[in-house]
């Protein structure tokens, strides 16, 4: 019962705020890997990039450049995954720390039960969880992709090389979609972090992150240059 009187220090637009927050990660997410034709992302970009560099990887000799290229990739995954599991680890070091979000709060002026807190940082943890798994089974993708990436005849004319090739080429485009999908993770978990200056400031540090993952994707410098065409 004690819990439950806690709890109703959330409004209405506390909910609201956290129901923003989730329904842009999800429709963001969804534009971003099906945008429209008339204007395509920088991820669906990069994954034609990615076909065409499986393709290329046929006839180059020997593969070191490519092998030295996807190892770069699957050590950014490691990086990421790594740097997740730290913040999840501070995350539930700082719930279980009651006295710690109790000084907190008396910094902030806020006179609210530890339990607030406790559920705002849960907030974050939620995408910061997310964003490890999906790092994790991005290494394990790169991982395939690598595997049959060396499993390409290096006859360019044998009949399985081009379709290995390709697979190589969807495996590496799914890698790195999970990649992204990880990192969009942490811009929300940032974006989450708002909560703590109230439903409004969720609202705007939302809109933010919105804003900056959109124009990256839709409206970037690199996004420009990737479309230039080529002579």
């Amino acid at each position: 019962m004690e819990l439950l009187d806690q709890l109703r220090y959330f409004t209405q637009l506390d909910g609201l705020a956290v129901g923003f927050l989730f329904l842009s990660w999800i429709v963001l997410g969804y534009v971003i890997e099906s945008p429209p034709k008339s204007r395509i992302s920088t991820s669906v970009v990069m994954a034609d990039y990615r076909r065409k560099w499986m393709v290329q990887m046929i006839t180059r000799e020997p593969r070191i450049f490519d092998a030295s290229v996807l190892d770069t990739l699957r050590q950014g995954t490691a990086f990421f995954a790594s740097a997740c599991m730290i913040a999840i680890g501070g995350g539930l070091a700082a719930i279980s720390n009651a006295e710690r979000l109790r000084g907190v709060a008396q910094d902030l002026t806020l006179d609210v039960p530890q339990v607030i807190w406790e559920v705002k940082i849960l907030l974050a943890l939620v995408f910061i969880t997310s964003a490890f798994l999906k790092f994790i089974w991005a290494n394990r993708l790169f991982g395939y992709c690598g595997v049959v990436m060396a499993s390409v005849p290096n006859k360019v004319d044998a009949p399985e090389t081009l379709p290995r090739a390709k697979k190589a080429g969807e495996l590496n485009i799914a890698a790195a979609r999970a990649f992204n999908r990880g990192l969009r993770g942490i811009y929300f978990a940032l974006g989450s972090l708002g909560w703590f200056l109230g439903p409004i400031g969720l609202l705007i540090a939302t809109l933010m992150t919105v804003f900056i993952l959109v124009r990256r994707e839709f409206a970037s410098a690199s996004r420009e240059v990737l479309l230039q065409d080529e002579v």
